[in-house]
């Protein structure tokens, strides 16, 4: 009698790494990918290689979702208070030592050019849902207090860059984290009710605070002109009206089924500004139609459903939390950028997850969606079933 050891095969050791994928959030993910592709290769056709730099990006954000989600949610929250604090000291050597750029300082040399503002997209929310998580159980006003003040503190020196865009999103993704950990609704209602209070109050005295000569000491110049043009882009419709008609214009003429792949001619005889980037839903609705606008509103509307059906279903706060805002950061990312092309929100450069161009905006996706896929193989795979290993057969 002889004892034969097998080694496992490739397919046996491979496979179990895709053990608890949550398939339906993996297939709307393919889908907004294949859109992505499709839509750029139209609008990115003249831009030399960004058709092919958009597939790459996608890869390497495919790379880092599958790695993060191998990760499991406790390990991942290890890296919470680390990622937060190097965010915010980069934050800080921005505002000191930064690298100015149309007017904006965003950027830091630290061996590479970076935009340690993205780095908060990700470290805010992990970092409240760590805060969260440690006091489980035994949660105080002063907790949402302090949770308030870690929130303030980037969005304050994101927003003095300026980069409105980017603080909106970091400030979403904390706030929902704060909602989600149970802030009580006399809290919330306030906020939203002169919220709404102050956007009726624009859009009724829109004409006299937009006159000429009037500032607006809360905002800066730029951000004030995109509020007035929101109201009236015919105030000045060659320049800063000029991206809201154009793509206002491409999304209307696109009609029901649109002109056609490859046969949109605001995108093609270069109308809609910053076509591949922040205005590509113009360049996608004008070629696709309302039929393909409803097909990107159902495929974000089912990512963000099962996001949050992953979160409910999460064994820790933390995962929960984490899942939310990560469900959350998607909504905003798509609500903001589809509502500014059309006319409903101000021009700031927030992208469309998967159809705009980007390598950053890209690996932070990839990181959220990790993160949201390492939160779904927790709450499925058993830890009594590890990887293959060799085994013993008797000959």
């Amino acid at each position: 009698m002889a004892v034969v050891f097998e080694k496992p095969t490739f397919a046996q050791r491979f496979m179990p790494l895709f053990r608890g994928f949550d398939l339906p959030l993996l297939t709307v993910v393919l889908l907004l990918a294949g859109a992505g592709l499709l839509g750029m290769y139209s609008a990115g056709f003249d831009h030399g290689t960004r058709f092919v730099d958009h597939g790459r990006n996608m890869l390497i954000a495919g790379a880092i979702l599958f790695m993060v989600s191998q990760v499991p949610p406790q390990k991942i929250m290890q890296f919470a208070v680390p990622l937060y604090v190097c965010g915010v000291a980069l934050l800080v050597a921005v505002a000191l030592l930064g690298i100015t750029k149309k007017g904006a300082t965003r950027w830091i040399n630290v061996g590479i050019v970076i935009q340690p503002s993205e780095i908060l997209k990700i470290a805010m929310p992990l970092m409240l849902a760590w805060w969260f998580q440690k006091r489980e159980g035994a949660l105080r006003p002063l907790d949402f207090a302090a949770a308030g003040v870690l929130l303030a503190i980037p969005v304050g020196l994101i927003m003095k860059q300026p980069d409105l865009g980017t603080s909106l999103l970091v400030l979403a993704a904390g706030l929902s984290v704060i909602y989600f950990a149970g802030l009580p609704w006399k809290l919330v209602l306030p906020p939203v009710l002169i919220g709404g209070l102050g956007i009726f109050t624009l859009v009724l005295l829109g004409d006299q605070l937009c006159a000429d000569g009037v500032r607006w000491s809360v905002l800066h110049d730029y951000q004030q002109q995109r509020i007035c043009t929101l109201l009236d882009p015919t105030r000045d419709p060659l320049g800063k009206g000029f991206h809201i008609i154009q793509g206002m214009i491409a999304i209307g003429s696109g009609g029901l089924w649109g002109k056609g792949f490859m046969a949109g001619t605001q995108t093609h005889l270069e109308f809609i500004p910053e076509r591949t980037t922040d205005f590509i839903f113009a360049a996608f609705s004008e070629e696709f139609g309302l039929a393909g606008n409803v097909f990107l509103l159902v495929c974000f509307l089912l990512l963000v459903w099962r996001g949050l059906a992953i979160a409910a279903g999460a064994t820790t706060l933390f995962g929960r939390l984490m899942a939310g805002a990560v469900s959350m950061i998607f909504f905003t990312y798509a609500f903001v950028n589809m509502g500014m092309v059309s006319g409903i929100l101000p021009v700031v450069g927030v992208p469309l997850p998967f159809i705009s161009y980007g390598g950053t905006a890209m690996v932070t996706l990839g990181l959220a969606l990790g993160i949201l896929m390492s939160v779904a193989r927790a709450q499925r795979q058993d830890p009594k079933d590890p990887l293959p290993a060799p085994y013993a057969t008797v000959a």
